[in-house]
């Protein structure tokens, strides 16, 4: 049996008193003392921060990075303005989904960050599909923290006020008491805030420095989801997958237009030859959409859906109860003929059939800073 990996900021996570369960191989929070509800609550009215330091963080170091990058995804790294960031995924030759990521242009290298439990695939994936030029450096010695809630930006004054200048979506590097901080104004939780790249040496000293800030509380996983799923975000292995395209899966706002059908730089990413086609035939396929049940029961994942005629229409795919919504909230997927917003569908639980709504993502508005 192969021990789990600790993040640098476990021996603090202990001293918060952090219950910790096995995620992507390390041994991570899932809540602390206030507990998941509070912990998601005090997210979204204030500040939390999050230990996200098990995502695998990789540069790309070549003149051809950022054109060989779109023989593995269909994104538009090439014209990628430097310190801007954008969301992607690596496609196999079905069409599916390998793993979803993010990118920055950091000027002289392409800066990655894949997700945890996908790490080790991917960067096999870069090593293998990059062209022989381009050096993939997997940063075993860095961390990352996010800094996530409305009061995000009024903490950064105080540690690095420069760090408010960026939009969403944007990059830049800052020294802190001596210290180099790549910072991006991104996350994953629907809120305004910052996603944090730092030394692991430094990691614990930094993420005490934050904690000192009368805003912040730690957040674990568990709130965490709630958070993303409010904010109509995929969980990879769950909402999307090998087998899911990014069509279906509504990321079709990922797909760059220079690689669609009749794009300047058309296809040349695994899959497309499937995927292409299928955006015109978008309106006739399943879907992923959003769910709003009605009480207090969580439709989780697995769930299946039926239309009004008894008829199987779909499934659940990440499904909770929605602390600032108010009511259970779910993701799933859905025939072309249920997916239209307002169908009545019903989710079997434990032999009943639980009303839902198909509704609009995000359930909750996202509040980025986009100036």
């Amino acid at each position: 049996m192969c021990s789990l990996k600790r993040t640098p900021l476990y021996s603090l996570h202990a001293e918060y008193g952090a219950k910790f369960v096995p995620f992507a191989g390390y041994e991570m929070p899932v809540q602390y003392a206030l507990g998941v509800k509070r912990e998601h609550e005090h997210t979204r009215a204030a500040c939390g921060l999050f230990d996200v330091s098990h995502m695998g963080q990789v540069l790309l170091r070549g003149r051809d990075a950022a054109q060989s990058l779109e023989a593995l995804a269909p994104g538009d790294f090439i014209d990628l303005e430097q310190g801007a960031q954008r969301y992607s995924f690596f496609t196999n030759p079905e069409g599916g989904l390998y793993d979803d990521f993010m990118t920055v242009n950091a000027g002289d290298h392409l800066y990655l960050v894949v997700n945890a439990a996908c790490k080790d695939q991917d960067i096999a994936l870069l090593r293998i599909g990059l062209d022989p030029s381009v050096d993939v450096v997997a940063l075993d010695d860095r961390a990352l923290l996010a800094l996530q809630g409305p009061q995000a930006q009024a903490v950064m004054e105080r540690i690095c006020p420069e760090a408010n200048r960026l939009l969403f979506m944007q990059h830049a590097r800052f020294d802190v008491e001596g210290e180099t901080l790549w910072i991006s104004r991104s996350g994953y939780t629907g809120e305004d805030g910052f996603e944090i790249s730092l030394p692991a040496a430094y990691a614990e000293a930094f993420a005490r420095r934050l904690l000192g800030e009368p805003e912040v509380e730690l957040v674990g996983l568990g709130a965490r989801d709630s958070l993303r799923l409010e904010a109509g975000l995929c969980l990879y292995g769950h909402d999307i997958d090998e087998h899911t395209d990014p069509v279906s899966a509504s990321l079709v706002w990922a797909l760059a237009k220079c690689r669609r059908q009749g794009g300047e730089r058309e296809g040349g990413f695994p899959g497309a030859d499937v995927i292409l086609p299928r955006l015109a035939a978008r309106d006739e396929l399943e879907r992923r959409v959003g769910l709003l049940g009605e009480g207090r029961a969580p439709i989780r994942e697995g769930t299946t859906l039926f239309d009004g005629e008894g008829r199987e229409v779909g499934r659940v795919t990440s499904g909770t109860f929605g602390p600032t919504v108010g009511q259970p909230v779910a993701m799933g997927y859905v025939r072309a003929q249920a997916a239209a917003l307002g169908t009545k569908l019903y989710a079997e639980v434990r032999g009943k059939r639980l009303p839902m709504e198909v509704v609009k993502l995000p359930f909750v508005p996202a509040r980025y800073h986009r100036g």
